[in-house]
C-alpha cells in the first residue's frame, strides 16, 4: 500500500536530539559574558529553531546591533563545548530506521547551521536516512515556508504528501504556511498549549506515541 506521507520532514534540536537546555543555557551564559541582559528559560527557549542570528535578536532585544556577532560568538564557545554529548532522544535512531526501511522519504529542516547540521548527522549516524536537508544559513529561517518549499522541490513532492514534525511553534507555522500536515511533540522547547493553538493533527508527547501514530496514520 502506498504511504499516506511520501516524505516525512523532522525538526533536528528539540525533536531529534535532546538540546533544548544545551542551546538555551548557551544563550544565557553568552550574554552574561558581554554584560547584555540575560533572558529568561522561557525567552531563550522560544527562539530555539530560528537561526542563530534571528534568535539571538529575538533572546536580546536590546543588545546594539555590533553586539550581535559577539554574541553569536560567545554562544558558539558554550554550544560547542557540549555539543559531542548531547543525546538523541529515546527511540528517535529506532523510529528513523524504520521509516527509512518502510520507504518512506525523510528530510531534516532546521534552525542549525550547515556546519553544526553536518557534524551531527555524522556523528549520530543518522546521515544515511536523510535524503535532503535544509538549515537556517541556507535560506529563510523558519517560520517562513522556504525549507519545506525547497525540500518538496527538490524531492518533487507536492503538499499533500508531506509531514512536518517538531517541537515548536515555528515548525508548526512553517508547515502551515507551506500548506503541509504537521505533528507536535510535547517534550521539547515549546509548552503544549501553545502547539495545541496551531492546530497540528496530534500532540505525541515521546517517540513511541510518535512510532504508533504514524503506524496507524502515515
Amino acid at each position: 500500500m502506498e504511504n499516506r506521507y511520501e516524505l516525512i520532514v523532522f525538526d533536528w534540536d528539540g525533536t531529534v536530539m535532546d538540546s533544548t537546555a544545551v542551546i538555551a543555557t548557551s544563550i544565557q551564559s553568552a550574554c552574561r559574558d558581554l554584560d547584555l541582559p540575560v533572558p529568561s528559560d522561557e525567552d531563550a527557549r522560544h527562539v530555539i529553531g530560528m537561526g542563530l542570528g534571528e534568535a539571538l535578536r529575538h533572546a536580546v532585544p536590546e543588545a546594539p546591533e555590533a553586539m550581535y556577532e559577539p554574541l553569536a560568538d560567545r554562544y558558539r564557545h558554550y554550544f560547542l563545548a557540549q555539543d559531542q554529548t548531547i543525546p538523541l532522544f529515546s527511540g528517535a535512531r529506532e523510529t528513523i530506521a524504520e521509516l527509512h526501511e518502510a520507504g518512506h522519504a525523510l528530510a531534516v529542516a532546521t534552525g542549525k547551521s550547515r556546519k553544526g547540521l553536518d557534524r551531527v548527522l555524522d556523528s549520530s549516524g543518522l546521515r544515511q536516512y536523510f535524503l535532503a536537508t535544509r538549515t537556517a544559513d541556507q535560506t529563510f529561517s523558519k517560520p517562513h515556508p522556504a525549507m519545506l518549499l525547497e525540500l518538496m522541490d527538490e524531492l518533487g513532492m507536492q503538499p499533500e504528501q508531506v509531514l512536518m514534525i517538531g517541537d515548536t511553534t515555528h515548525d508548526l507555522q512553517m508547515a502551515i504556511n507551506a500548506g503541509v500536515d504537521a505533528l507536535g511533540m510535547t517534550y521539547g522547547a515549546h509548552p503544549e498549549e501553545q502547539l495545541r493553538a496551531l492546530q497540528p493533527l496530534a500532540l505525541l508527547d515521546d517517540f513511541h506515541e510518535l512510532r504508533a501514530w504514524l503506524k496507524a496514520n502515515a
